[in-house]
């Protein structure tokens, strides 16, 4: 079930993980726009094309990535539909074995649960171990669709804000690589 776009924050807290509501009070004293939709659980790709359609925005596939030895993290912020490869992405970034980090390291750095990654769990990293890594492709859209650190909403929020305000707030730069999928 998806219901319907709406301007902003939930009416009410009801049903909203702590983290969730964080998000949205993050948005409103930023003064940025977002446009919320709430659904079913999403945990793949396909799911995310459903919501996709209603937020009419960029979707944007998550991963959280790291280093052989875990000592560098990377949230990587690529197109839903753009395939990964991991080889393609070390090069660029100087890590020779890159590999997905595990549920722990992205619940102790970002506070989120697997399937529900985003961008704006990044607020949540006040120590700033987790370098973010956007993929060239998703700078061309106007909005761009993302879940508020849960995976029953999802946002649709403009490009320039979350790579503009957004970054400015936390205090964060962004490397910009270009995948392929080859």
């Amino acid at each position: 079930m998806i219901t319907n776009l709406q301007l902003g924050r939930p009416r009410t807290r009801e049903r909203r993980l702590d983290r969730e509501v964080r998000v949205y009070d993050f948005l409103d004293e930023l003064e940025i726009e977002y446009w919320r939709i709430d659904h079913d659980a999403a945990f793949t790709m396909e799911a995310c094309e459903e919501i996709d359609k209603v937020l009419e925005a960029t979707i944007c596939k998550n991963l959280f990535l790291c280093n052989r030895q875990k000592t560098e993290f990377y949230l990587l912020m690529m197109p839903g539909d753009k395939p990964f490869k991991t080889k393609e992405l070390s090069a660029q970034i100087g890590s020779s074995r890159l590999s997905f980090a595990g549920e722990e390291d992205m619940l102790k750095y970002l506070d989120i649960e697997p399937g529900s990654l985003s961008f704006l769990g990044l607020m949540n990293d006040s120590e700033k171990k987790v370098q973010l890594l956007v993929d060239e492709d998703l700078l061309k859209g106007e909005w761009i669709g993302m879940h508020p650190c849960v995976n029953t909403s999802s946002l649709k929020i403009k490009t320039a804000d979350v790579f503009g305000k957004i970054l400015k707030k936390l205090g964060r730069e962004m490397r910009t690589v270009k995948l392929i999928g080859e």
